[in-house]
């Protein structure tokens, strides 16, 4: 079954060549392409796609906005954000409002292809250098979660391992435990972060310790 691709880019040629790509391809199907957040929010809810790859820098409403603002209307859409910026305020604004992967719009076209379907399946695609970047912010002493949310060392591991893109089946793998047992922990981190995703809750944890995550 082809996954359902949506755009969201304001310039023109990248939109064209990001949707000549998807056309090529047997694995997935175009459902839409919008030059701006506002022409796009309303079809987005309309049309459902698995995957929307999102340009920030959008002309009026950002591109970061547009997923704050999609995301509880289309709770099992994967947002990928598509764009120039490296630092780690973007990064972990895009998590934070419920992205799921972050490019760069270099990304060759086979792998980000690969990276759409990843997402689908559950992954955190990102380029090499930007999840460095999330991985930085782990590996600063650790910063101070507020009263009531302490996570456990075995909490934080699984949300690092999280943050690298492992998927729970490999989590589970790694750590010499059943995937329920990963499920179990990974509940208990959202619980105690008081998020609803894995991209919130690492962008959530990075932004308590800012400078180990640039």
């Amino acid at each position: 079954m082809r996954l359902a691709v949506a755009i969201v880019e304001d310039d023109a040629q990248t939109r064209q060549i990001l949707a000549g790509w998807i056309g090529e391809s047997s694995s997935f199907q175009l459902v839409g392409q919008w030059g701006d957040a506002e022409g796009a929010i309303e079809a987005l809810a309309q049309h459902r796609p698995d995957v929307v790859m999102m340009d920030i820098n959008l002309p009026g409403l950002s591109g970061v906005e547009a997923v704050k603002r999609l995301k509880p209307l289309l709770p099992a859409t994967q947002f990928v954000m598509l764009t120039v910026y490296e630092d780690a305020d973007h990064i972990f604004d895009a998590l934070a409002a419920g992205a799921t992967g972050y490019l760069l719009k270099h990304t060759p076209r086979e792998k980000l292809l690969h990276a759409l379907q990843d997402a689908h399946r559950g992954g955190s695609p990102m380029n090499s250098r930007i999840a460095r970047k999330v991985v930085q912010s782990f590996q600063q002493p650790s910063p101070s979660l507020p009263p009531g949310c302490d996570l456990s060392p075995r909490e934080r591991e699984v949300l690092e391992l999280l943050a690298r893109g492992y998927l729970y089946k490999e989590i589970a793998d790694r750590l010499g435990v059943t995937t329920p047992t990963i499920n179990t922990y990974v509940s208990r981190v959202y619980e105690k972060l008081h998020v609803r995703s894995r991209a919130q809750a690492v962008a959530k944890l990075a932004r308590l310790n800012p400078k180990g995550a640039g």
